[in-house]
Protein backbone atom coordinates (compact mmCIF):
# COMPACT_ATOMS: atom_id res chain seq x y z
CA UNK A 1 0.00 0.00 0.00
CA UNK A 2 3.09 2.18 -0.50
CA UNK A 3 3.71 4.00 -3.59
CA UNK A 4 6.15 6.32 -4.99
CA UNK A 5 6.49 8.20 -7.94
CA UNK A 6 9.07 10.73 -9.26
CA UNK A 7 9.29 14.61 -10.13
CA UNK A 8 10.18 15.74 -13.49
CA UNK A 9 11.91 18.02 -15.86
CA UNK A 10 10.52 19.14 -19.11
CA UNK A 11 13.49 19.72 -21.21
CA UNK A 12 11.89 20.86 -24.69
CA UNK A 13 8.33 21.85 -25.94
CA UNK A 14 7.33 24.31 -22.95
CA UNK A 15 3.71 26.16 -23.97
CA UNK A 16 3.93 24.69 -27.47
CA UNK A 17 3.07 21.77 -25.76
CA UNK A 18 -0.55 23.62 -25.22
CA UNK A 19 -0.91 24.15 -28.65
CA UNK A 20 0.04 20.43 -30.14
CA UNK A 21 4.15 20.21 -30.07
CA UNK A 22 5.77 17.87 -29.11
CA UNK A 23 7.25 18.32 -25.46
CA UNK A 24 10.08 16.21 -24.13
CA UNK A 25 10.53 15.37 -20.57
CA UNK A 26 12.07 12.96 -17.67
CA UNK A 27 12.07 11.69 -14.84
CA UNK A 28 14.23 12.72 -11.95
CA UNK A 29 14.85 10.65 -9.49
CA UNK A 30 13.58 12.38 -6.28
CA UNK A 31 10.32 10.39 -5.77
CA UNK A 32 6.84 11.03 -3.25
CA UNK A 33 6.10 8.57 -1.14
CA UNK A 34 2.75 7.72 -0.63
CA UNK A 35 1.33 4.98 2.47
CA UNK A 36 -2.58 4.40 1.80
CA UNK A 37 -2.27 2.36 5.20
CA UNK A 38 -1.94 5.96 6.73
CA UNK A 39 -4.38 9.45 6.85
CA UNK A 40 -3.22 12.46 4.82
CA UNK A 41 -1.68 14.96 7.24
CA UNK A 42 -2.86 17.09 4.14
CA UNK A 43 -4.67 16.73 1.14
CA UNK A 44 -3.31 18.54 -2.25
CA UNK A 45 -6.12 20.15 -4.50
CA UNK A 46 -5.43 17.96 -7.37
CA UNK A 47 -5.66 14.89 -5.07
CA UNK A 48 -8.99 15.82 -3.67
CA UNK A 49 -10.09 16.57 -7.14
CA UNK A 50 -9.35 12.73 -7.91
CA UNK A 51 -11.14 11.46 -4.86
CA UNK A 52 -13.77 13.87 -3.91
CA UNK A 53 -14.76 13.04 -0.03
CA UNK A 54 -12.71 9.61 -0.06
CA UNK A 55 -9.92 9.39 2.48
CA UNK A 56 -6.73 10.36 1.07
CA UNK A 57 -3.05 8.24 1.70
CA UNK A 58 -0.70 9.98 3.61
CA UNK A 59 2.59 11.31 2.02
CA UNK A 60 6.12 12.40 1.91
CA UNK A 61 7.60 14.93 -0.92
CA UNK A 62 10.33 16.22 1.03
CA UNK A 63 12.39 15.40 -1.69
CA UNK A 64 11.36 17.63 -3.85
CA UNK A 65 11.85 20.60 -1.33
CA UNK A 66 14.35 22.58 0.02
CA UNK A 67 13.14 23.47 2.99
CA UNK A 68 9.45 25.41 2.77
CA UNK A 69 10.72 26.08 -0.61
CA UNK A 70 9.68 23.93 -3.45
CA UNK A 71 12.27 22.67 -5.97
CA UNK A 72 9.97 23.01 -9.12
CA UNK A 73 10.23 19.27 -10.35
CA UNK A 74 6.59 18.72 -10.56
CA UNK A 75 5.51 17.66 -6.69
CA UNK A 76 2.19 18.05 -7.45
CA UNK A 77 1.79 15.71 -9.83
CA UNK A 78 4.16 13.72 -8.46
CA UNK A 79 1.86 13.46 -4.82
CA UNK A 80 -0.96 13.27 -7.21
CA UNK A 81 0.04 9.74 -8.54
CA UNK A 82 1.63 8.48 -5.72
CA UNK A 83 -1.30 8.95 -3.87
CA UNK A 84 -3.45 7.13 -6.55
CA UNK A 85 -1.17 4.38 -6.98
CA UNK A 86 -1.31 3.50 -2.92
CA UNK A 87 -4.41 3.65 -2.94
CA UNK A 88 -4.93 0.78 -6.07
CA UNK A 89 -2.08 -1.65 -4.38
CA UNK A 90 -4.35 -1.34 -1.31
CA UNK A 91 -6.58 -3.31 -3.98
CA UNK A 92 -4.09 -6.00 -4.99
CA UNK A 93 -0.47 -5.89 -6.51
CA UNK A 94 0.06 -4.44 -9.35
CA UNK A 95 3.35 -4.68 -11.98
CA UNK A 96 4.52 -1.01 -12.85
CA UNK A 97 3.18 -0.54 -16.49
CA UNK A 98 -0.05 -1.94 -15.11
CA UNK A 99 0.11 0.90 -12.04
CA UNK A 100 1.04 3.46 -14.35
CA UNK A 101 -2.09 2.29 -16.67
CA UNK A 102 -4.59 2.57 -13.72
CA UNK A 103 -3.90 6.01 -12.53
CA UNK A 104 -2.84 7.67 -15.55
CA UNK A 105 -6.27 8.95 -16.95
CA UNK A 106 -7.55 9.68 -12.98
CA UNK A 107 -4.58 11.28 -12.58
CA UNK A 108 -4.73 13.71 -15.82
CA UNK A 109 -7.99 15.06 -15.40
CA UNK A 110 -7.95 15.17 -11.63
CA UNK A 111 -4.67 17.68 -12.00
CA UNK A 112 -6.30 19.59 -14.94
CA UNK A 113 -9.68 20.15 -13.08
CA UNK A 114 -7.30 21.27 -9.78
CA UNK A 115 -4.91 23.89 -12.33
CA UNK A 116 -7.32 25.08 -14.54
CA UNK A 117 -5.97 23.07 -17.45
CA UNK A 118 -2.81 22.19 -18.04
CA UNK A 119 -0.84 19.82 -20.61
CA UNK A 120 -0.33 17.03 -18.38
CA UNK A 121 3.30 16.08 -19.17
CA UNK A 122 4.43 15.83 -15.43
CA UNK A 123 1.54 13.75 -14.50
CA UNK A 124 3.00 11.18 -17.50
CA UNK A 125 6.43 11.53 -16.38
CA UNK A 126 5.28 10.18 -12.65
CA UNK A 127 3.37 7.95 -14.23
CA UNK A 128 5.55 6.23 -17.13
CA UNK A 129 9.13 7.53 -15.76
CA UNK A 130 11.87 7.21 -18.39
CA UNK A 131 12.22 10.30 -21.29
CA UNK A 132 9.33 10.61 -23.08
CA UNK A 133 7.93 12.64 -26.00
CA UNK A 134 4.49 14.26 -25.34
CA UNK A 135 1.75 15.58 -27.17
CA UNK A 136 -1.78 16.74 -26.86
CA UNK A 137 -4.11 14.69 -29.26
CA UNK A 138 -8.07 15.25 -29.67
CA UNK A 139 -8.76 11.93 -27.36
CA UNK A 140 -5.73 11.56 -24.98
CA UNK A 141 -1.62 12.69 -24.89
CA UNK A 142 0.36 10.24 -27.08
CA UNK A 143 3.14 9.12 -25.27
CA UNK A 144 6.41 7.43 -26.54
CA UNK A 145 9.68 6.87 -24.96
CA UNK A 146 12.70 8.37 -26.15
CA UNK A 147 16.15 8.29 -25.20
CA UNK A 148 18.50 11.36 -25.26
CA UNK A 149 21.73 11.37 -27.36
CA UNK A 150 24.54 10.03 -25.46
CA UNK A 151 26.62 12.68 -26.18
CA UNK A 152 24.39 15.07 -23.92
CA UNK A 153 25.06 16.30 -21.10
CA UNK A 154 22.40 17.74 -18.99
CA UNK A 155 22.82 19.77 -15.16
CA UNK A 156 20.13 21.05 -13.28
CA UNK A 157 20.43 24.52 -11.72
CA UNK A 158 18.37 25.51 -8.94
CA UNK A 159 17.67 29.08 -7.90
CA UNK A 160 16.02 28.55 -4.42
CA UNK A 161 13.63 30.76 -5.57
CA UNK A 162 10.12 28.76 -6.59
CA UNK A 163 8.48 30.73 -9.65
CA UNK A 164 4.62 30.75 -10.11
CA UNK A 165 4.27 28.93 -13.55
CA UNK A 166 0.51 28.87 -13.36
CA UNK A 167 0.58 33.15 -13.49
CA UNK A 168 2.72 32.33 -15.98
CA UNK A 169 0.23 30.36 -18.08
CA UNK A 170 -2.14 32.69 -17.82
CA UNK A 171 -0.57 35.81 -19.29
CA UNK A 172 0.37 33.54 -22.32
CA UNK A 173 -2.84 32.51 -22.40
CA UNK A 174 -3.81 36.39 -22.05
CA UNK A 175 -1.81 37.29 -24.73
CA UNK A 176 -3.25 34.73 -27.01
CA UNK A 177 -6.75 35.86 -26.61
CA UNK A 178 -5.63 40.11 -26.84
CA UNK A 179 -3.43 39.78 -29.57
CA UNK A 180 -3.51 36.63 -31.88
CA UNK A 181 -1.68 37.38 -34.38
CA UNK A 182 1.29 38.24 -32.16
CA UNK A 183 1.00 35.40 -30.13
CA UNK A 184 0.87 32.86 -33.51
CA UNK A 185 4.13 34.09 -34.57
CA UNK A 186 5.65 33.87 -31.07
CA UNK A 187 4.76 30.45 -31.06
CA UNK A 188 5.28 29.15 -34.17
CA UNK A 189 8.83 29.42 -33.40
CA UNK A 190 8.71 27.91 -30.11
CA UNK A 191 6.31 25.10 -32.05
CA UNK A 192 9.47 24.87 -34.79
CA UNK A 193 12.27 24.71 -32.29
CA UNK A 194 10.52 21.48 -30.66
CA UNK A 195 9.67 19.78 -33.50
CA UNK A 196 13.31 20.30 -34.21
CA UNK A 197 14.25 19.02 -30.69
CA UNK A 198 12.22 15.82 -30.98
CA UNK A 199 14.06 14.72 -34.38
CA UNK A 200 17.05 15.33 -32.75
CA UNK A 201 16.08 12.62 -30.16
CA UNK A 202 14.46 10.19 -32.52
CA UNK A 203 17.93 10.37 -34.53
CA UNK A 204 20.30 10.51 -31.90
CA UNK A 205 21.54 13.68 -33.02
CA UNK A 206 23.39 15.27 -29.91
CA UNK A 207 24.02 18.86 -32.23
CA UNK A 208 20.51 18.93 -33.41
CA UNK A 209 19.29 18.54 -30.15
CA UNK A 210 21.35 21.51 -28.39
CA UNK A 211 20.41 23.99 -31.26
CA UNK A 212 16.96 23.41 -30.71
CA UNK A 213 17.06 24.39 -27.10
CA UNK A 214 19.47 27.65 -28.07
CA UNK A 215 16.41 28.26 -30.57
CA UNK A 216 13.50 27.36 -27.74
CA UNK A 217 15.38 29.66 -25.35
CA UNK A 218 15.47 32.77 -27.63
CA UNK A 219 11.48 31.99 -28.53
CA UNK A 220 10.64 31.52 -24.65
CA UNK A 221 12.44 34.77 -24.31
CA UNK A 222 10.75 36.73 -26.90
CA UNK A 223 7.40 34.90 -25.80
CA UNK A 224 8.13 36.26 -22.38
CA UNK A 225 8.77 39.94 -22.85
CA UNK A 226 5.75 40.02 -24.85
CA UNK A 227 3.39 38.47 -22.36
CA UNK A 228 4.95 40.25 -19.92
CA UNK A 229 6.59 37.97 -17.95
CA UNK A 230 10.21 36.62 -17.54
CA UNK A 231 9.65 33.08 -18.60
CA UNK A 232 13.68 33.98 -19.19
CA UNK A 233 14.92 35.48 -16.76
CA UNK A 234 17.85 38.40 -16.62
CA UNK A 235 19.84 35.59 -14.48
CA UNK A 236 19.73 32.77 -17.01
CA UNK A 237 20.59 35.68 -20.00
CA UNK A 238 23.65 36.35 -17.83
CA UNK A 239 24.26 32.63 -17.46
CA UNK A 240 23.49 31.47 -21.26
CA UNK A 241 26.04 33.82 -22.95
CA UNK A 242 28.40 31.67 -20.55
CA UNK A 243 27.88 28.40 -21.58
CA UNK A 244 28.57 28.52 -25.01
CA UNK A 245 28.27 26.19 -26.85
CA UNK A 246 26.49 24.76 -24.61
CA UNK A 247 22.29 25.64 -24.23
CA UNK A 248 20.81 27.01 -21.32
CA UNK A 249 17.16 27.70 -20.99
CA UNK A 250 14.05 27.60 -18.36
CA UNK A 251 13.00 23.73 -17.37
CA UNK A 252 9.31 23.94 -18.08
CA UNK A 253 7.45 27.19 -17.74
CA UNK A 254 10.44 29.17 -16.77
CA UNK A 255 10.83 32.20 -14.19
CA UNK A 256 14.04 30.98 -12.96
CA UNK A 257 13.26 28.49 -10.17
CA UNK A 258 15.03 25.57 -12.13
CA UNK A 259 17.44 26.14 -15.40
CA UNK A 260 18.98 23.39 -17.45
CA UNK A 261 22.69 23.43 -18.68
CA UNK A 262 22.73 21.05 -21.66
CA UNK A 263 25.64 20.96 -23.71
CA UNK A 264 28.54 17.81 -24.47
CA UNK A 265 30.53 17.99 -21.37
CA UNK A 266 30.07 19.71 -17.22
CA UNK A 267 30.30 23.31 -16.99
CA UNK A 268 33.07 25.57 -17.06
CA UNK A 269 34.44 26.44 -13.78
CA UNK A 270 33.31 30.14 -15.25
CA UNK A 271 29.70 29.29 -15.92
CA UNK A 272 29.80 27.43 -12.62
CA UNK A 273 31.27 31.02 -10.71
CA UNK A 274 28.41 32.96 -12.20
CA UNK A 275 25.87 30.42 -11.34
CA UNK A 276 27.07 30.33 -7.61
CA UNK A 277 27.30 34.36 -7.29
CA UNK A 278 23.68 34.52 -8.51
CA UNK A 279 22.27 32.15 -6.13
CA UNK A 280 21.91 28.92 -8.13
CA UNK A 281 22.95 25.26 -6.79
CA UNK A 282 23.42 22.48 -8.99
CA UNK A 283 21.01 19.70 -8.33
CA UNK A 284 21.81 16.17 -8.15
CA UNK A 285 19.21 14.45 -10.40
CA UNK A 286 19.81 11.11 -12.46
CA UNK A 287 17.79 11.46 -15.21
CA UNK A 288 15.20 8.41 -16.54
CA UNK A 289 13.96 7.41 -13.26
CA UNK A 290 11.88 4.53 -12.84
CA UNK A 291 7.79 5.48 -12.69
CA UNK A 292 5.13 4.80 -10.20
CA UNK A 293 5.96 1.80 -8.58
CA UNK A 294 5.43 0.05 -5.41
CA UNK A 295 7.92 0.29 -2.33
Amino acid sequence: MRARAPGKLVLSGAYAVLDGAPALVTAVDRFVLADASRAAERVTPEVRAALGDAPAPWFDASALREGDEKLGLGSSAAILVASLAARELARGSRTDGELAEAVLRPALAAHALAQGGGSGVDVAAAAYGGTLSYRITPHEPTVTRVTLPRAVVVETWWSGRPAATSDFVGRVRALRERDPEDYATLMDAQSSAALRAERAVSTGDAVGFVSALHAQRAALAALGRVAGVPIVTPEAERLASRAAPAAVLPAGAGGGDVLLHVGFEPSAPEFRELAASLGHRLLALVLGARGVHAE
